[in-house]
């Protein structure tokens, strides 16, 4: 069969790895791409935000199946564009896809339909938004309303970086329009977690857990990003969280989009903080998280693609999906700024010497080829990715494999998974 992947990311790079392991997969192809990705699947010039160019490319060569890695283009509605022509597409409708794109209608959903989250309030002008923050207190949450890249959550620790958040959003407008509104909401505590589940708006199954670092310093230190590793599984969400987190958060989700008029078809993404209360909903994602992705499909166990089709399909899903019992951690490799300004255009050595050690994948995310030789091209540029019998030796193996690699400015945290490996004896 014949697969579409859109993106460039890394998250598309390790769904293109994934996939292309499938015995059902003839041909697979991928919109716009990346020079990691070119060298499994063929690239089209065709960019992630153009649904129209996209549908006609896969009309007209007969795609059995297009994934839609990142959030932009499943918000500007091309799953709807797809499945009005009969193109088999996963990933929700643009209606759907508001349980991202909006963070003020997730808000509100789970306070009708009674899904734990933080207590908030919605602004549009400064003085209102100053006035609730100094009501609530520090520490306290200040976030974009739309789409800001995983860059417009302020963790505020003080009254004064909530004014300067506020700023930045309503009076700046740093944003656009993805900042004209501000979401402020309580500080929760505990630890973060990401949880998934791929569902067909009714029937859903749950993924293995993961944990995320957002910020782009070690300890957790500096402004937000895109994410800066992950690792899978994360041993805070036990067999008995799961569960409760499924029937708490994730099966009731996606009945109370179904009875908005909204159902929701694809990947559930539920960034999570488990607290002393129980988990609570920090924000959802309507696709595959990056660079979560990186180490959950390194360690799923069993075929990518009729899990996808069936989800596209609306057909049966397993009741479970196996998984590798090792662990798996993700460092991601970033240029120099990031998440700020940044130069690109830089030679990237030691891939392939990081690839020859056991167990070790490179993802490429901000990449492109420039006279044979990979270059940077974007903030993220790499995600190295290992699996180990533990959290622990997983992350080990990676920052071996890390050690490899080279390009100008290169910069890393150097603790993804300290979190998951305290766990595990010996961690440093």
């Amino acid at each position: 069969m014949k697969v579409l992947i859109v993106g460039s990311g890394g998250r598309e790079h390790a769904l293109a790895w994934k996939l292309k392991q499938s015995p059902h997969v003839s041909q697979l192809y991928a919109a716009p791409g990346n020079a990691g990705i070119g060298m499994i699947a063929h690239c089209l010039p065709i960019k992630a935000d153009d649904p129209t160019g996209l549908r006609d490319f896969a009309g007209r060569e007969r795609i059995d199946l297009t994934v839609v890695g990142p959030e932009l283009p499943l918000t500007l509605g091309i799953a709807d564009l797809f499945r009005s022509v009969g193109l088999p597409v996963f990933g929700p409708s643009k209606a759907a896809a508001a349980i991202e794109g909006s963070k003020a209608f997730a808000k509100a959903l789970m306070l009708k339909h009674g899904i734990p989250t933080a207590r908030f309030e919605l602004f549009t002008d400064s003085t209102s938004a100053r006035a609730y923050a100094s009501s609530l207190g520090a520490p306290l949450v200040v976030k974009a309303d739309g789409l800001a890249a995983g860059k417009g959550v302020f963790v505020c620790r003080s009254l004064e970086e909530a004014d300067r958040a506020i700023a930045v959003c309503l009076e700046e407008r740093e944003f656009g329009e993805a900042g004209a509104r501000v979401v402020i909401e309580e500080f929760l505590e505990g630890e973060e977690a990401s949880c998934f589940a791929l569902t067909d708006g009714e029937a859903l199954v749950s993924l293995a857990a993961a944990q995320d670092h957002k910020r782009v310093f070690d300890e957790d230190q500096g402004p937000n990003t895109g994410g800066m590793g992950a690792y899978s599984p994360a041993p805070a969400v036990t067999e008995q969280r799961a569960r409760e987190i499924v029937e708490t958060i994730m099966r009731p989700t996606v009945h109370a989009m179904a009875s908005e008029g909204r159902p929701y078809s694809g990947l559930l993404y539920a960034g999570l903080m488990l607290t002393k209360d129980g988990p609570k909903v920090l924000e959802f994602n309507c696709r595959f998280g990056d660079p979560e992705t990186q180490p959950l499909l390194t360690r799923l166990d069993e075929d990518l693609f009729p899990l996808l089709l069936a989800v596209a399909r609306g057909e049966r899903l397993p009741a479970r999906v196996a998984w590798k019992a090792e662990a798996a951690v993700c460092v991601v490799l970033a240029s120099s700024g990031y998440p700020g300004e940044y130069r690109t255009g830089l030679p990237i050595s030691g891939i392939n010497e990081a690839e020859a050690l056991k167990d070790v994948v490179v993802f490429h995310a901000g990449t492109a080829h420039k006279n044979g030789q990979p270059v940077t091209a974007g903030g993220r540029v790499l995600g190295v990715t290992a699996l180990g019998p533990t959290v622990n030796q997983a992350s080990a193996c990676a920052y071996q494999a890390v050690e490899k690699i080279h390009f100008e400015g290169m910069h890393f945290r150097r603790d993804i998974g300290r979190k998951g490996g305290v766990r595990d004896p010996g961690f440093a």
